[in-house]
């Protein structure tokens, strides 16, 4: 049976390259040849083992490809095609795609449901960090690349850019709002770009990365905050006249940046939650006005799906956005370990990598 190389979960600490053998598709499946992916900070959990997944798993869920086999039934795809698949692969037909919320796909209370069962790749079946991988519901997941648009200008959209704008869509951001953004890695610099494409009329970020917070200037910040220098509540409502926002958009995961989305909402104000947490969370009575604030908390799990991606791919070729900043550094396949050791200790001004078998 043909083999390939694949980033391996062997255990926490450890993720190596190995070699598995190519996936065999069905009928409704489609085989990909990764021509570029990335390292997500999800990934970064996995590694960590502050995300369980099954031992001898492929990790990755960024694809960007070439189809090379489709199974006997997908209609409206060709092999050859350059493709691009969002990290949540909804089947399209569950009690949760039904109602709307694909990325919590599942087979239906009879077969049971888990959350976040949207996503797939590189969590609960084999993901893309590999030279080739297998797309569920082809039909349902991939989206063809508009012509003239590269990899490195696509790389973004099946999460990063995809996550980073349901943070602003999710906290329904308006236009002529103000809007916060805690943390500007590669999810808080798209949700940024995002509130701006909403239509926010003030966007303030918040980091402690300077190079980051230069990214974010030329993706629409309005006002960018040192935390190391700077307390960034007192600062955001001193900016607002003590007036407060009308969405905080956490995207880091921590009880830090979280709380003070919370105190620097206004009354009726929205906190959108990006952010994967690895502990549990307090929310202050204080902050919270005791429950009397009417704030609304939501999260949000990246959207999936072929019309997501189409959308997402439509406005990187309008030129509305441009992300190519955030991809600061490239390795090939067999320099996997080496990529995960930059990324996973923020080296060297890292963002996001390009991967390339």
């Amino acid at each position: 049976m043909s083999k390939m190389r694949a980033a391996v979960f062997v255990e926490p600490g450890r993720v190596v390259l190995e070699d598995k053998t190519i996936p065999e598709i069905g009928p409704l499946d489609a085989l990909i040849r990764i021509t570029t992916t990335t390292i997500c900070g999800t990934d970064v959990h996995i590694l960590k083992g502050e995300y369980p997944v099954a031992r001898g798993l492929t990790v990755g869920h960024e694809p960007v490809g070439v189809i090379e086999k489709l199974g006997r039934e997908v209609r409206g795809l060709k092999e050859g095609q350059r493709v691009i698949s969002g990290a949540i692969t909804p089947s399209g037909y569950s009690n949760a795609c039904l109602c709307g919320h694909h990325s919590q796909d599942g087979a239906g209370a009879e077969h049971g449901w888990k959350p976040a069962g949207g996503w797939k790749l590189g969590n609960t079946i084999d993901g893309c960090q590999a030279e080739y991988v297998l797309i569920p519901d082809a039909m349902v997941n991939l989206a063809v690349i508009p012509k003239g648009l590269t990899d490195e200008q696509v790389l973004m959209c099946p999460d990063i850019m995809s996550t980073g704008f349901s943070g602003a869509q999710s906290g329904e951001v308006s236009i002529g709002d103000t809007v916060a953004v805690m943390a500007q890695g590669p999810i808080g610099l798209c949700a940024t770009a995002g509130a701006r494409l909403m239509g926010a009329a003030v966007i303030i970020v918040v980091d402690r990365i300077a190079s980051r917070l230069e990214v974010s200037r030329r993706l629409g910040a309005d006002h960018v905050i040192d935390a190391s220098k700077t307390n960034p509540v007192e600062e955001i409502m001193r900016i607002t006249r003590g007036r407060g926002v009308d969405v905080a958009i956490e995207a880091l995961g921590t009880q830090a940046t979280f709380e003070a989305a919370l105190r620097v909402l206004r009354p009726g104000g929205v906190l959108s939650s990006l952010g994967v947490y690895s502990t549990d969370l307090k929310i202050p009575m204080d902050a919270f006005t005791s429950g009397l604030g009417n704030h609304k908390i939501i999260t949000t799990l990246c959207p999936g799906g072929k019309e997501r991606m189409r959308r997402l791919l439509a406005v990187i070729e309008s030129g509305r956005v441009d992300l190519s900043a955030m991809v600061t550094h490239r390795f090939k396949l067999d320099e996997i370990e080496a990529a995960y050791d930059l990324f996973s200790h923020q080296r060297d001004g890292v963002l996001k990598v390009a991967i390339t078998p």
